[in-house]
């Protein structure tokens, strides 16, 4: 198997060759279902494609907490079958899927009563790590423990001691949701999927009442194409409707937006070794370590303004200082907060007005011939998620197909990486680059690492960090442009890497130079460098002024003031 790049020579080869014959499977969506139903339905043998309007993983799947979790809290709800799923899909995705990308990480959660709380909750984590052993994919994490309120304090000295007289810890999984997402697009393009970014359905192909094809519009260079396909899945989320709605067909149910808002503050500035997860009134809140900061969230409520820009609110943004605060022994405030992220859980639509009581189950429908929908779910359980969409539209293929085998296709950069990670100091050795910068790579490419090292020797000024944004070589930008499919300066410093919620400016510092080492791969000039640059600080800008405004309604409105560089 070849290790495929998404460039931009990529990008216009996939979108022609989608035109030029009917694929088998043609998948709406690049979030992390989408990019899971197209790796899914290639590895079955089905001629496969994928089109995104806008940059990978650029809605939900970017937004997230950041967890690979069987969700805890729905023990609580007496899920037990969301429980027992999620947990096995954490265990393939730390021992085989995807191990370079996805770590254990603990949690601290503080006990606010004497004796029957510590039963309670410590009969759920029990019953937690018991599920997890008992399907054969939780050896990789420690087992829970029972903290005194002593021991619990050196573990996180950043808490009140009046805020707990005791604790459990117990541990879960992480990632970096958009890397993951990006990586997933080119395991399925590997295979021999055709995937293209900037490319927007604008309306679907019909012959009768089936659904044979799509309208897809090159955002970027403009024209339009007509992709037949005798199957296509819509995975697009919290845009399912709009979607559907493009059929002229009532959809079987209805998806909701749920926002919730995420802090990031220095890690300094909580003195932990450990996450922590809080009780509120309404769910939960996680501190939630990350590199060298931490990630506070997150709220749920209704959201139905703007689904591409979500915005966080003043009081967003207070909500989760207060409830963080309540637990501290020094208190954050507005000016520890170095980035703020919002993003929408797609939720199916219940009896319940609360949006944090609608299902996080997924379900799949077939509302008219030649066209399949999947939508609810959670990050953990896409694999699911695809299996499911493409077993459906295999009803409709009438044709024998393979079976499901993605439980046992690890994403690019997994095979190898245990290997490499053990030889980090020789790499450092050999390369010039310190042994934390090389892990730094193998935890964000895996095997692939071996990609980015080779720009390095080709040029090694790029083996130099990013100006401003120390944690990242000038090499991964140059990556993301010529290997990861990043089409604008915004999907470099927001999703391929996390600059713009990483420091206090945005990335308003780094902008400059990572657009002009940007510019040689994709063709620009000194013009469209500063097109970048201006938009980006307008993004930022627009972006600042939405989290000081007091409600939803007003914070959107400021977000808006800051246009798309590429209207959709």
């Amino acid at each position: 198997m070849r290790t495929a790049t998404l460039g931009p020579a990529q990008r216009a080869e996939s979108l022609a060759a989608m035109a030029e014959r009917e694929l088998d499977v043609l998948v709406i969506g690049g979030g992390v279902v989408g990019a899971g139903t197209a790796l899914d339905a290639v590895t079955r043998g089905l001629s496969t494609g994928l089109v995104e309007a806008r940059d990978w993983a650029s809605g939900t799947s970017s937004r997230s907490s950041k967890l690979i979790h069987g969700g805890l809290r729905y023990l609580e709800m007496l899920d037990f079958a969301l429980v027992r799923e999620a947990l096995k899909e954490r265990g393939l995705l730390l021992e085989r899927l995807a191990p370079h990308l996805v770590k254990p990480v603990p949690f601290l959660y503080p006990l606010q009563h004497k004796g029957w709380e510590r039963l309670y909750a410590g009969s759920g984590v029990a019953l937690y790590d018991a599920m997890s052993m008992a399907r054969g994919h939780g050896r990789g994490l420690p087992a829970h423990r029972h903290l005194s309120r002593r021991h619990a304090l050196r573990v996180a000295p950043a808490l009140r001691k009046d805020a707990l007289v005791g604790a459990l810890q117990y541990y879960d999984a992480q990632m970096d949701d958009a890397r993951f997402v990006t990586t997933l697009v080119r395991t399925a393009v590997s295979y021999g999927a055709k995937a293209a970014n900037r490319a927007r359905v604008t309306g679907f192909l019909r012959e009768g009442e089936r659904v044979v094809g799509a309208r897809v519009q090159d955002v970027e260079a403009g024209g339009e194409y007509e992709i037949r396909a005798r199957q296509i899945v819509n995975a697009t989320g919290v845009w399912t409707d709009d979607t559907q709605a493009m059929v002229g067909e009532r959809g079987q149910f209805h998806v909701r937006a749920s926002k919730g808002i995420h802090l990031v503050v220095p890690r300094d500035r909580i003195s932990s070794t450990s996450g922590l997860i809080l009780r509120t009134e309404k769910s939960v809140l996680f501190v939630i370590p990350w590199g060298r900061h931490w990630i506070i969230g997150t709220t749920d409520t209704d959201w139905d303004l703007d689904k591409a820009h979500p915005a966080a609110s003043s009081a967003d943004i207070d909500y989760l200082l207060e409830h963080v605060n309540s637990v501290l022994a020094v208190p954050l405030s507005r000016d520890d907060v170095e980035g703020v992220y919002a993003g929408l859980r797609p939720l199916l639509a219940g009896e319940s007005d609360a949006t944090s009581k609608l299902s996080r189950e997924h379900t799949v429908a077939h509302p008219v011939p030649g066209l399949v929908v999947v939508a609810g779910g959670k990050y953990t359980t896409y694999r699911v998620m695809a299996k499911d969409a493409v077993d459906e539209a295999v009803r409709g293929l009438d044709q024998r197909v393979a079976d499901c085998v993605t439980e046992d296709v690890p994403l690019l950069g997994a095979e190898g990486y245990r290997a490499l990670w053990n030889a980090r100091a020789r790499i450092a050795a050999r390369t010039g680059l310190h042994v934390v910068r090389v892990e730094h790579l193998l935890n964000r490419f895996g095997s692939m690492a071996e990609e980015v090292l080779d720009l390095i020797a080709a040029e090694p000024s790029l083996g130099e960090p990013l100006p401003a944004a120390d944690d990242y070589l000038r090499a991964e930008i140059v990556y993301a442009a010529s290997h990861e499919g990043a089409r604008h300066l915004d999907d470099v410093l927001t999703r391929r890497t996390r600059i713009s919620i990483e420091t206090f400016d945005r990335g308003t510092r780094s902008a400059r130079d990572a657009a002009e080492l940007m510019a040689p791969v994709l063709g620009w000039d000194k013009d469209h460098v500063e097109r970048e640059v201006a938009h980006y600080e307008k993004r930022v800008e627009a972006e600042r002024e939405s989290q000081l405004q007091p409600d939803d309604l007003t914070a959107d409105a400021a977000r808006l003031g800051a246009p798309d560089i590429v209207p959709l």
